[in-house]
């Protein structure tokens, strides 16, 4: 009898998770409500309709969008800032110039996609994005043709390293929930992550380039001024400003690595204050500052203040949205729906490896969080893996690898990836779910079958 009321309360959510997210593709798509407010009313619908207290809904929905907004407001604030005194000053197009003088015009993307790729191995996927964001937007508009060919193989450069790169908090969790090896980790990560990210980053980005011509936003264009930049300033500046925020928070990271493994001491003054400045927020205002102190001297702090000024105004609504997905995704989390999906999976008696995936992926749906998604599914699936004797080391790497797969399809409304996605690039819904979606779903995917065939060859 317990079972029965088990499996009919798991069924019941299903459902409910299922009739919001239609509800949510009828109000935007069809009736044309303003994502913010359609993510608004279905988060309070769905909180009412999974039984959550009367008393907790409201809090429960102002902690998921307050949570997002923390995680998300500071970094698009400081990045769009940063991104407009860098297009301004003529340092973009001095970005954007140098690409296309090394490696060609038809190199373009691939290149935008490899460094994206290097600068997302110490930092999470939206800090990571906002720094690159102009340089994106402006080599897009020098070479000219669909933004999609370059904005997505460098999104899916970002998304494969915080799924299936240590020291990403993901693959680190879980790898520490399974006793999987980080050294392995990194290395089986690299193995699956890099042909993933071509044949589902760049190559669907080269062929969605095709189908959809998408013009550049003019997210940091200055309406005032379009005067050509006599004196922009040089490559090695521009590209030292861009690599501070990664040169400190990969410090962090390696302090970080080093004080966990017992090398360096916790109680250590410099490593905290190293560790204080290589934080993502405080990493991204010293770059705003020394941006200002070495791009601003020629139009002096009144046209500063204006060009902060018109650089949050576009970003607010990408912020309120991206807060609005993230309010819906703490709805399904503390609802019960993820765990309903895990539980009933993880029951079904199907290989380790895809039963990992699946609660991943199920888990992903439900909430939106690949970082949730990554270290629950990894919870869930540890019992089964203790008492498996024979996995041996790649085995188990090749399990977190299958988790990290499953964590990334399938981004949809309850991801603020999704959102952010769209806002900075100017996206509609419909198109947003046709490419990011699909990216993500391909990127999942292609990484959960090279990780079965590490799986089967060792």
């Amino acid at each position: 009898m317990e079972q029965t009321v088990q499996a009919a309360s798991a069924g019941y959510l299903l459902s409910v998770a299922a009739v919001a997210i239609a509800l949510l593709l009828l109000l935007i798509m069809k009736f044309k409500v303003h994502a913010f407010a359609s993510l608004i009313l279905v988060s309070f619908l769905t909180a009412l309709a999974t039984g959550i207290d009367l008393v907790n809904v409201v809090p429960t929905m102002l902690s998921g969008f307050g949570g997002t907004l923390a995680s998300v407001a500071i970094l698009v604030g400081l990045g769009a800032m940063i991104g407009k005194i860098l297009e301004y000053s003529g340092g973009a197009q001095t970005l954007a110039d140098t690409l296309i003088q090394v490696l060609g015009r038809k190199r373009a993307a691939l290149a935008l996609g490899i460094a994206s790729l290097l600068f997302g191995f110490p930092i999470f996927f939206d800090a990571g994005l906002v720094v690159m964001l102009p340089v994106i937007l402006s080599v897009a508009k020098r070479l000219g043709g669909s933004l999609l060919l370059y904005a997505l193989p460098s999104v899916a450069a970002f998304s494969v390293m915080h799924a299936f790169l240590p020291p990403h908090p993901g693959p680190v969790a879980a790898g520490g929930i399974l006793g999987a090896n980080i050294g392995y980790l990194v290395l089986t990560g690299l193995v699956i992550g890099l042909p993933t990210w071509y044949l589902g980053g760049y190559l669907f980005g080269v062929w969605c380039s095709k189908k959809w011509n998408i013009a550049v936003p003019d997210l940091f264009k200055d309406a005032e001024d379009e005067k050509k930049h006599l004196n922009p300033p040089k490559f090695s500046t521009v590209l030292s400003v861009l690599l501070t925020p990664m040169l400190l928070i990969f410090v962090n990271t390696g302090i970080f690595t080093l004080q966990a493994a017992g090398v360096l001491p916790k109680d250590n003054a410099v490593c905290s204050f190293l560790m204080l400045i290589g934080q993502t927020p405080i990493a991204l205002l010293i770059t705003l500052l020394l941006s200002v102190l070495i791009f601003c001297k020629p139009f002096g702090g009144k046209k500063l203040n204006d060009l902060c000024e018109h650089a949050l105004g576009p970003v607010c609504s990408v912020i309120l949205v991206t807060g609005a997905g993230g309010m819906f995704g703490g709805i399904l989390r503390s609802s019960g729906i993820g765990d309903a999906l895990a539980s009933t999976l993880n029951n079904l008696g199907i290989p380790v490896i895809l039963a990992a995936f699946i609660i991943a992926a199920c888990l992903r749906i439900a909430q939106g969080s690949a970082t949730v998604a990554l270290t629950t599914a990894a919870a869930l699936i540890a019992p089964i893996v203790q008492t498996s004797p024979d996995l041996n080391a790649i085995d188990l790497c090749a399990i977190v690898a299958a988790i990290s797969g499953g964590s990334i399809v399938c981004s949809h409304f309850n991801d603020s990836g999704f959102w952010l996605v769209k806002g900075l690039f100017n996206l509609d819904e419909k198109l947003t779910l046709r490419t990011w979606t699909v990216l993500e779903t391909l990127l999942g995917t292609i990484g959960f079958l090279f990780s079965c065939i590490l799986y089967v060859i060792f």
